[in-house]
Formats: C-alpha cells, sequence, structure tokens
C-alpha cells in the first residue's frame, strides 16, 4: 500500500514546509488586505478530522479494528491540533501534558473500510468534542482560532509540456481526497471554465491583479485560487502556483517539489497538503494573533487571577460571577495565591475590565495575557 504524505513525512517536514511557506506569504502581505474580513462564528465542524486514512495488523481482524482506531484517533488528534493553532504556536503543542484522544472522541464515522484476517484499513471522520479541545489549549495558554474562513473556491490547473492547461483528473483527484470540507479555510473545487483562457492563466501565474478580476468574474466569486501545477521532468520538481485572493486578499506564491520518480502520485499529493496549509495558516496568522488580542475583538478570555489568600478570591470570584454579560465563567486551576479562569464576555477586555474597576477589581494586560486581581 502506498503510504500518505503524512505517514512518509512523520509530521515534522510537512509542518516546517508549511510554517516556511505561510512566512514567506505573510511576510508580503499589504496591511489593507488585512481590513474589512467578515466576522465569522466559531464552526463546530472544525473539529472534525474528515477522510482520515487508519491502517493496522494484529492476530485477529477484531485486535487489528481495535489497534487501528486508538492509533487512528490519536494521530487524528495532533492533525486538528495543528489545524487550530498557529504555526508560530506549534512547539508549545510538544509540552502538552499526555492527551487520550479518546477522552475527547464525540463520534467516528466509516467512509470505507475493508479487512482481513489479520488487517483493518479504513478512512474515518473523527469528530472531537469541542468544549473538550478549547479547554485544553485554554488551560495551557496556547493561542487558537475557531474560525472558519469564508468558503473559497479552487481550481486545480495541470499545465502540460508547451504551457497548455487542462483539467487533469489525477490532480483534481488529489485535492478532493483532503479534508476541505472541515479545514479552517474551507475549499470548493471547480473546474477550470472555458472563459479563462491561456492567456488569462499566463496573466495569473505572473500575479497580474487584472487577471484576478477576471477569474473573479469567471467564477462569479471574490474568492477564487488558482492551483497550476507543472511538472518539469528534466530537473525533476513539479512547479506549483497558487494565485488568486483567499479571505485574507490576493497572493501569489509559488513552491518546486521534488518528484517522486517512483510514486509521482506523492509529489502531487504533498504539493496539495501543504498548499492548503498556506491558506490555512494565512488565515490563522490574523485570526489567533495572540489571547490579548483575541480577547480586544470580544469572546472568550483566560485570566489569570492573582490574591493572597482564600478570602481575597471568593471576594474576587463572588464579584467577577456578578458582572452582567459575564458568561461561562470556569475554573481552569486553583492554587493557594493564583487562579486561571476562563470567561465569555462579548463587549471585549477592555470593557470587562471598565465594569470590573467599578467593584473594586483590576484586569490589566501584561504581556499579552490579561491579570485580576484587587485594587
Amino acid at each position: 500500500m502506498r503510504l500518505s504524505v503524512a505517514e512518509r513525512l512523520g509530521g515534522t517536514g510537512l509542518v516546517l514546509a508549511v510554517g516556511a511557506a505561510v512566512f514567506a506569504v505573510g511576510a508580503v502581505l499589504p496591511q489593507g488586505l488585512l481590513r474589512g474580513l467578515p466576522a465569522a462564528a466559531a464552526a463546530e465542524t472544525v473539529f472534525t478530522v474528515g477522510n482520515y486514512p487508519v491502517e493496522a495488523r494484529a492476530d485477529n481482524a477484531v485486535a487489528a479494528k481495535d489497534r487501528a482506531l486508538s492509533e487512528g484517533q490519536q494521530a487524528a488528534f495532533r492533525s486538528l491540533l495543528r489545524r487550530l493553532v498557529p504555526v508560530t504556536a506549534f512547539q508549545r503543542l510538544k509540552q502538552l501534558p499526555a492527551v487520550r484522544a479518546g477522552d475527547l472522541i464525540e463520534g467516528v464515522k466509516v467512509r470505507a473500510e475493508r479487512n482481513s484476517a489479520t488487517d483493518y484499513i479504513a478512512s474515518l471522520d473523527f469528530s472531537f468534542q469541542s468544549k473538550g479541545v478549547r479547554d485544553l489549549l485554554r488551560r495551557e495558554n496556547i493561542p487558537f482560532t475557531d474560525e472558519q474562513a469564508p468558503v473559497v473556491t479552487l481550481v486545480p490547473v495541470w499545465l502540460a509540456a508547451g504551457g497548455a492547461a487542462k483539467t487533469d483528473t489525477a490532480w483534481t483527484s488529489v485535492w478532493s481526497g483532503l479534508d476541505l470540507e472541515h479545514a479552517l479555510t474551507p475549499t470548493k473545487l471547480q473546474p477550470l471554465k472555458a472563459e479563462v483562457t491561456a492567456e488569462t492563466i499566463n496573466a495569473l501565474l505572473a500575479g497580474d491583479g487584472g487577471a484576478m478580476r477576471s477569474l473573479a468574474r469567471a467564477y462569479q466569486s471574490e474568492l477564487v485560487l488558482l492551483a497550476a501545477a507543472a511538472p518539469d521532468p528534466a530537473a525533476g520538481r513539479l512547479n506549483v502556483t497558487l494565485t488568486g485572493r483567499d479571505a485574507v486578499g490576493a497572493f501569489t506564491l509559488k513552491r518546486a517539489f521534488r518528484l517522486d520518480r517512483g510514486d509521482p502520485a506523492y509529489t502531487s499529493e504533498l504539493a496539495a497538503v501543504v498548499l492548503l496549509g498556506i491558506v490555512e495558516g494565512r488565515w490563522k496568522a490574523i485570526r489567533a494573533g495572540g489571547s490579548a488580542a483575541a480577547a480586544a475583538a470580544g469572546g472568550d478570555l483566560l485570566i489569570a487571577v492573582e490574591f493572597r489568600g482564600m478570602g481575597e478570591w471568593q471576594e474576587i470570584s463572588r464579584k467577577l460571577s456578578a458582572i452582567p454579560g459575564v458568561e461561562e465563567l470556569e475554573v481552569a486551576g486553583l492554587s493557594a495565591r493564583g487562579a486561571r479562569v476562563t470567561l465569555r464576555y462579548a463587549e471585549g477586555a477592555e470593557r470587562l475590565a471598565q465594569s470590573l474597576s467599578q467593584q473594586g477589581l483590576g484586569l490589566r494586560n501584561v504581556a499579552g495575557k490579561w491579570v485580576l486581581s484587587l485594587q
């Protein structure tokens, strides 16, 4: 059986490849493109890792299936965390305490499966408990976002020898095999339309803004990306260009991937995975810019509470819970001199600080973290 991209990379290489590309794209984003983004509600769908391949061998079919499910849900959970957390915080995921993914599983859906007396192979959808995952990341103070971007249309194009563009079944199939529905940047695949001429494609590959507008008109959407792949057998490379406009703004990215001559389909799969990761990374870079920045816009807060004894803690806790608009108040950790609490306040941290000051409590931003104490 052909190993998947994740299995052959072991995770690390893919993280580095996507991370480097996200930084490269983010470094040239004009600030104007970051304005006017739609407000997206937290979508539970991002907590499902879909179409995930599992495989195991054991002494019997039942044991093989149990092993595949156990190992698969742990691997899918790692994929979920990398989906939600910005690449700049990936190293912090390694410091997470040991977590049994099975304790956070909400459901498993079988897309396809086959087995023998000793083997189990399947493609599964793992759904995780959104609250449990959020609470875990908040307790560890790891930035994340669970807001899906607006759906982007993606047009896979294969550039044959001589530059002729066409819709290639294999290249499109690679994209359709990814978990596009549950991604932070959900994607809808569309075939190349006749009105997108060779001249337009060449202009798109060069990053021409006028061509991007033509692409948008052809697909009746402002959010359209062209993913053009051009094999170069002589150089042993697959050259890929991703160009158009996503939820962050217009951009053009060119990457070259080494052709695996023994398994050329793997190179295409790797390219698609990396490009989807780049689009997700661009979205995360502006949506998960740190707990204090996110809190300023309203929503969930993680607050460190300082006090000198349990009497002060009880006073702070009582006053905090009595503030109008404070919802879902939970204690994430408690010691003799401090606590960590999570809560939801729709008007944002600054407005919450004003309300708390009227109750003799001080909420302040210290190096990007919110700290609460008696005034």
